[in-house]
């Protein structure tokens, strides 16, 4: 469970100790995304010497391939996988909700077909409990709608209203098989609308939930939204509960989340960005004004720069080298702009946790 620890003199930001069946976690904290099972290009281990203290994996991928059948015979992802960490797995909705045609409502049940070979499937608020409970997540999260940025207030009740009733339906389910060692987060969506917001957040936080999740942001709106959204909905959620914010983000976006009091994180921007070419570099020490930038280690300037990647993973490979990697396709690049790029970002999160320690966010 989740015990707080400090809370900033400065902010809302707070630090406390989140515990799963596979170790305690030192909140705030982000977690590297294994969507299919996998770090691309990384092993748990390589991620765990970055700082991981967590990953993410994805409940509809999971489904998809290997399939639930693999992860009863393994005993879950931990052993099937090779992973001594705690893992999450968010509920699949927003992948299936993604599909569009290949996917339709009826009543509770989503009947979708794959996107590997068309192949027929329902999913609905108590199968995902049974998937994520053969997958043996330490944290599960319940079957959702997230509607994207605009929507019609219409729509997003629809949404929220579904999401509350699915929640329930999870919450109850999960409860009627005595599932005890995996923790189940509830889902606060409501779009960017004030009202339906704070309606959602009443609605789930009146629910036993382990922790509580703020979904459908980072799906485009600008950012200002997204911190508009959080300054009148964290307040909402319970001080006895740790707080995630699904899909976030840039590291600008999560120091201002963390001023927000958020205190959990999962993106794939740097994975993402960094089999782009794209890395992120640390400006300054301090967590004030623009502490970081990128670059792109295609560019024709890095062709013959000698200084070392970065003073720690990458010390012995220049930006020269690895500007050769990636021109000529070499997986090398791709691994070695991922260690470099989550390790800012796992270290982002040891100096925002310092900066709270000491009060100076």
């Amino acid at each position: 469970m989740y015990k707080l620890n400090k809370q900033s003199n400065k902010s809302k930001a707070r630090l406390g100790v989140l515990k799963t069946a596979h170790g305690s976690i030192n909140t705030p904290f982000f977690m590297p995304i294994a969507t299919k099972a996998a770090i691309k290009t990384l092993t748990v281990d390589d991620v765990k010497k970055l700082g991981a203290q967590i990953i993410l994996s994805n409940t509809y991928h999971n489904y998809i391939r290997p399939g639930i059948d693999t992860f009863k015979k393994f005993k879950g992802l931990h052993n099937f996988m090779d992973c001594g960490l705690p893992i999450l797995t968010d509920s699949g909705g927003y992948q299936v909700f993604s599909l569009a045609k290949l996917r339709k409502i009826k009543g509770d049940n989503i009947e979708f077909k794959s996107h590997l070979d068309g192949s027929k499937h329902i999913l609905n608020p108590k199968k995902v409990i049974d998937i994520q409970k053969a997958i043996g997540s330490d944290i599960m999260m319940v079957l959702d709608e997230c509607v994207g940025l605009p929507a019609t207030k219409a729509k997003t009740i629809q949404a929220l209203e579904r999401t509350t009733r699915w929640a329930q339906q999870a919450l109850d389910y999960k409860n009627k098989l005595k599932i005890k060692k995996q923790l189940l987060f509830g889902i606060i969506q409501g779009g960017d609308f004030k009202d339906l917001r704070l309606r959602s957040a009443k609605e789930i936080t009146a629910m036993k939930f382990d922790g509580f999740a703020i979904g459908g942001l980072a799906v485009g709106e600008p950012a200002k939204t997204m911190y508009k959204v959080l300054d009148y909905t964290v307040p909402e959620l319970p001080e006895n509960k740790p707080r995630y914010l699904m899909g976030v983000g840039y590291p600008d976006n999560i120091l201002q989340a963390v001023k927000s009091g958020i205190d959990m994180f999962d993106c794939v921007i740097p994975t993402r960005e960094a089999r782009h070419g794209r890395l992120f570099i640390r400006t300054k020490q301090s967590l004030t004004g623009e502490f970081y930038k990128t670059i792109n280690i295609r560019n024709s300037g890095f062709k013959n720069n000698k200084k070392p990647v970065n003073k720690t993973t990458l010390k012995n490979y220049s930006h020269a080298y690895l500007h050769h990697l990636f021109k000529t396709d070499e997986i090398l690049g791709l691994r070695l702009a991922t260690v470099h790029n989550l390790e800012f970002y796992l270290q982002l999160m040891q100096d925002i946790r310092k900066a709270i320690k000491n009060n100076k966010i």
